[in-house]
């Protein structure tokens, strides 16, 4: 069962390209895992200090007071304007709350409840503190500035102000009046004292406040009334004085009959003038037509218009019609056509008498008219300047009105204002008043000991999990096998089982022996086998085994690979790190036992540099006398020829190099040998120095075979790689399988 989640994401741009990106949940739960133990440890050890530190701080506990400010204080008379409030709006309310929280009720209640020699609010002295007292004891014969002591008394006490406001809160009740007064103190008992002291507090400072509006708004009036009433004496007096210099009795009326007068003469000459434009306009068609022509006067509107004339045309009408009708009967000599033709000369010229009296009418009528207008605009004249001489007066008159007027209304409305502050003097209405009294808290609301101690141990538990997995974000060490094959693309030979801290260096060496190591055996026969397999077809005589730096486990690496050969062929063991050689000791051997240096100096024979079954088909040459000049006897012909030689008397030659980073030995030596093996120690070494030693050994044409990971922890490893357990459980009974998880288990 594996445990991958693959992720398939399309590039846009290029539809015909997919990217797989695979997410392997093992790496991520491997290094927690890995590191369960300590995560734990550091969880439970963040938690006790917590817990510690949880259970030494003072519990706090808090009281509330619930005040209901009132929108409509009760009134003896309204004198809103006196106090200058407008308690409909939503403003007042804001106001309310911040005088509450402020710092003039915060100091009242400071100091009404005596807090500053209060237990909560005394300070333990600091250590400088005590030294500075003590300095001034004894210092005491010097003269003390007593201003600087009461300054810091007075800045003592702000900080202790400032301390006790910081306690205090102040939150109203959504959508109401009510608003909650909260205090936190590490003594229940203050905290419900302090929380209704501030709330009687609020309430006794407003009503001190509206107490000193009252009586400075009653000094205030009172004084302005005085002047307003000398005022209001002073302009009535100047009123009298004006009616009685201008004979003013009801001035009024006298101007309403001027203007009444004014507005009947203008009427009247409106009239005239337009009766004088009429008969001046007949007149001058008269003059035009003439007198005498009275045919064309009598086409005339005003003369067709007349009522004489219009009677007098009748009678013309009828004697004309008569005459008419007698002509068609009678001659012109006939009497009664005679008596008709008189008839009618009659009715004739008396129409022409109406119309001349008629002309003459108009005419006397229009110098009527233009007399009767002149007497009109002369009287008219003459009133006009008798009401503009009144309006004058009438002006100064309203004027004095207007200000005895506007005096009284100032004084009767400060008089009013004066009463009203009188009688609500007396009358002290609170602005707000307690629903609910705070009373003792029986459980502190802080610290909240559970939860924090909770909270401590899943933030570090998390803490150390994220701690983990960022080191092994950047912890770019060789961890297994599949690290071999995937960050520095070489071939996983096998690995080395770590071996257990109680083990001794003589089971370390030779763990390969062990019948209860039944791991470790099969670990380094799977090397073994690898080996042989990248082999087949080729030679496969001499195998270098060299690291990056020292302490990888090269030597420990090249004995078990010799072990594991011994069992099938004869094989030699060259410890080739004459430097810092540690072969011989492994063994057993002195010191000054000869070796490889000995016969590349010439100073000793084959034979005596070689020591024969240190193990079972195992022989082994020691790296000898140390030398000045290592890499020289390495690179030089004798070293081939060494080779050459010891090729056909061993089937398998081991060399154990000094590691490539340290020296050039390793390179020198790569060139001779069939096959190289590089030894890289778990999560120890950093890849990039591991594919440095790799590409050292390619350019000295070095034939790497592959990796081999030393001091593998395989008993973290099974639970994500079951394959490493394998040939432990294998054959193996229950009581070695616990002792070989024990042993893991300690490593």
């Amino acid at each position: 069962m594996t445990s991958q989640a693959n992720v398939l994401i399309n590039e846009p741009h290029s539809p015909e390209k997919a990217i797989e990106q695979v997410i392997d949940l093992r790496k991520l739960i491997k290094p927690v895992m890995q590191s369960k133990w300590r995560i734990l440890s550091f969880s439970i050890l963040i938690t006790a200090l917590t817990t510690f530190v949880v259970f030494s701080l003072q519990p706090i506990f808090s009281s509330t007071a619930t005040l209901l400010i009132e929108s409509e204080q009760a009134k003896a008379i309204k004198i809103e304007q006196v106090y200058g409030m407008n308690s409909g709006q939503q403003e007042y309310y804001l106001t309310q709350f911040e005088i509450i929280k402020s710092r003039s009720i915060a100091e009242r209640v400071f100091n009404q409840l005596d807090l500053i020699n209060h237990p909560s609010f005394e300070a333990k002295p600091s250590a400088l503190s005590q030294v500075k007292s003590q300095v001034i004891s004894w210092l005491d014969f010097l003269p003390i500035d007593i201003s600087e002591a009461e300054v810091d008394d007075v800045a003592k006490k702000q900080k202790l102000v400032n301390a006790f406001m910081a306690d205090i809160s102040v939150s109203p009740v959504r959508k109401t009046q009510l608003v909650n007064i909260s205090y936190n103190s590490p003594d229940a008992k203050l905290a419900a004292s302090v929380a209704n002291a501030i709330g009687d507090a609020y309430i006794v400072s407003q009503l001190e406040a509206k107490s000193g509006m009252t009586q400075k708004a009653n000094v205030w009036l009172g004084g302005r009334l005085e002047d307003l009433r000398v005022k209001l004496d002073a302009s009535e007096l100047k009123l009298e004085q004006f009616k009685s210099q201008n004979g003013l009795v009801d001035v009024e009326g006298v101007t309403a009959l001027d203007a009444k007068e004014l507005e009947r003469l203008s009427d009247e000459i409106t009239v005239a003038r337009s009766t004088k434009a009429q008969a001046e306009s007949f007149l001058s068609v008269v003059r035009q037509y003439g007198k005498s022509d009275i045919g064309r006067l009598e086409s005339l509107p005003e003369v067709t218009s007349h009522m004489s004339v219009q009677n007098v045309k009748k009678d013309v009408i009828l004697v004309e019609r008569k005459v008419s009708e007698l002509s068609q009967v009678y001659g012109p000599k006939h009497p009664k056509m005679i008596g008709a033709n008189a008839e009618l000369a009659t009715v004739q010229q008396n129409l022409r008498t109406q119309i001349g009296r008629l002309v003459q009418g108009i005419e006397d009528e229009a110098q009527s008219a233009t007399q009767k207008l002149k007497a009109l605009e002369a009287q008219f004249s003459q009133s006009k300047g008798s009401f503009q001489n009144l309006s004058s007066v009438d002006t100064d008159y309203r004027r004095l009105v207007r200000e005895v007027a506007t005096n009284r209304q100032l004084f009767e409305s400060f008089l009013s204002r004066q009463k009203e502050t009188e009688v609500t003097g007396d009358f002290d209405s609170p602005v707000a008043r307690f629903t609910d009294y705070a009373v003792i808290a029986l459980e502190p609301i802080k610290p909240k000991k559970k939860l924090i101690v909770i909270l401590a141990f899943v933030a570090s538990f998390g803490l150390g999990i994220v701690l983990v997995l960022v080191f092994d974000a950047i912890n770019d060490t060789i961890k297994s096998t599949d690290d071999v094959e995937k960050l520095l693309a070489q071939r996983a030979l096998g690995y080395i089982p770590k071996a257990g801290k109680k083990e001794t260096f003589e089971q370390t060496n030779f763990a390969f022996f062990d019948p209860e190591k039944r791991l470790h055996a099969e670990s380094v026969r799977s090397i073994r086998t690898s080996l042989s397999l990248l082999a087949i077809g080729e030679p496969l005589s001499v195998i270098e085994v060299t690291s990056s730096f020292p302490n990888e486990g090269k030597t420990t690496v090249s004995m078990n690979i010799a072990f594991a050969y011994s069992a099938m062929e004869k094989v030699l063991v060259i410890d080739a790190d004459m430097r810092k050689p540690n072969m011989g000791m492994r063994f057993g051997l002195p010191t000054f036992q000869h070796g490889l240096a000995n016969y590349l100096t010439g100073t000793d024979a084959l034979s005596h540099c070689i020591v024969e079954n240190v193990k079972p088909n195992v022989d082994l040459m020691p790296a000898g006398a140390i030398p000045l000049n290592p890499l020289e006897l390495l690179s030089s012909p004798r070293f081939a020829e060494l080779l050459a030689e010891l090729k056909g008397q061993y089937s398998k030659i081991i060399i154990d190099t000094p590691p490539v980073h340290a020296v050039s030995d390793a390179l020198v030596m790569s060139s001779h040998c069939d096959a190289v093996v590089a030894v890289v120690k778990a999560n120890n070494t950093r890849t990039e120095a591991i594919k440095l030693t790799l590409a050292k050994l390619t350019q000295a044409r070095g034939k790497v075979f592959g990796v081999v990971l030393n001091q593998f922890n395989t008993d973290e490893a099974r639970q994500y790689y079951g394959q490493y357990g394998y040939y432990q459980a294998y054959g193996q009974d229950a009581a070695s399988i616990e002792r070989a998880e024990s042993d893991g288990k300690t490593a």
